[in-house]
């Protein structure tokens, strides 16, 4: 059997680090977005009573390191079942290292087709909590659209859909940020209001404004990345209604209400930045094709 399955990436609309907690983890207020720019996994079953794993891009480790690895045991452990034969390929499309949640939304797709694959019939949520095993971000991008996530970013709430717009996601090529060190900065800021508070408000005002005025990262105001502030000052200059830095970094992302705007954008940034993408939000998760 093999079964087919699109893993779309996600953005930050906020994000706040409101401190460390105990066990070590911080705690986090964000509001995430998942958007139509996809990797592709594909399950496919034999009998070598192995987790096998394939990818087209260099440097994503091809064994038991990899999430999609992770993501597949803790399947069979929740589930009970023997490890079953299945080779996990992946194309990728998501930059790595880029706040897009490109692993984690691997690790999603996973767990989604198996539970297809094997007929497990499990519910969302149960899907969602073999996800916060494999990462913090895996029950998100399971579950998908736009979601106030809280404690370490496993607690959802769905909240009212952005879309209409078009999104230009930039990842500058020469950066890699170390969440380690990103984390260390963060803690060091002064305190200051909770941002995701006020862009749950402003989605549910539906006031474009609001959503894109309230656009906000603590990572992005801790790490000061000069790459990042330039492609965030190229998109406001072509008439971005806003942008910010997704996740711990790199990845850049401006919001647009015309098209031939973020077209323009894009193409901009396409000639100096390799990995510059022009996509949309959408309403769901990882999703068999």
């Amino acid at each position: 059997m093999e079964v087919k399955l699109k893993a779309p990436a996600k953005i930050n609309l906020s994000l706040d680090v409101l401190g460390k907690r105990p066990d070590g983890y911080h705690e986090l207020s964000t509001v995430m977005q998942t958007v139509d720019l996809f990797d592709e996994i594909t399950l496919t079953q034999n009998d070598s009573q192995s987790v096998t794993v394939s990818c087209d891009r260099e440097g994503v480790p091809c064994d038991d390191r990899n999430i999609c690895a992770k993501a597949a045991y803790r399947f069979f452990e929740h589930c009970r079942l023997p490890v079953s034969g299945v080779h996990i390929d992946i194309k990728k499309a998501i930059p790595t290292q880029a706040g897009l949640a490109g692993g984690s939304a691997d690790g999603a797709a996973v767990i989604v087709g198996l539970n297809f694959m094997f007929d497990a019939k499990l519910t969302p949520a149960e899907l969602s909590a073999i996800g916060a095993k494999v990462g913090a971000d895996v029950p998100f991008c399971i579950e998908g659209g736009t979601r106030l996530c809280t404690g370490i970013g496993e607690k959802m709430r769905r909240l009212p859909a952005f879309h209409g717009v078009w999104l230009v996601i930039c990842k500058p090529d020469t950066v890699s940020v170390s969440t380690a060190e990103a984390y260390q900065k963060v803690d060091a800021l002064a305190k200051h209001p909770c941002y995701t508070d006020e862009m749950v408000k402003a989605l549910y005002s539906r006031d474009l404004f609001m959503i894109t005025s309230t656009i906000f990262n603590d990572f992005e105001l801790a790490l000061q990345i000069p790459e990042v502030n330039h492609i965030k000052k190229q998109m406001l200059d072509s008439k971005a209604s806003g942008a910010g830095m997704s996740g711990s970094g790199s990845a850049v992302f401006g919001v647009f209400t015309s098209e031939r705007r973020a077209q323009k954008c894009f193409d901009l940034l396409k000639a100096a930045f390799p990995e510059t993408f022009l996509c949309q939000p959408v309403k769901e998760g990882c999703a068999i094709v």
